[in-house]
């Protein structure tokens, strides 16, 4: 499979000097480096504190009566523009 990675100017650089000296294409150093260790140790480093939790903007009670059930459309208009409805 291809893709593009965007890689640091030095980290590339260091990379295909490695590569020359092993005498290994660029291509086999970079899946070493994913492969193995390297990309083990970057996946056991993520924390699940790390993902966003949507912040809870509930209304009303919880198992409660919808308290924007008895408005119409007209009427929540008005209050989330806070303008009446022009005909």
């Amino acid at each position: 499979m291809k893709t593009t990675l965007n890689i640091q100017d030095e980290l590339l650089a260091r990379a295909k000097r490695h590569a020359q000296r092993t005498g290994r294409p660029l291509r086999a150093v970079v899946e070493e480096g994913l492969r193995e260790e390297g990309l083990r140790k970057v996946l056991s480093t993520e924390s699940p504190h790390d993902r966003y939790i949507l912040p809870d903007h509930s209304v009303g009670e919880a198992g409660g009566r919808d308290p924007l059930e008895a408005y119409s459309w007209q009427d929540l208009r008005e209050v989330i523009y806070g303008e009446p409805h022009l005909p």
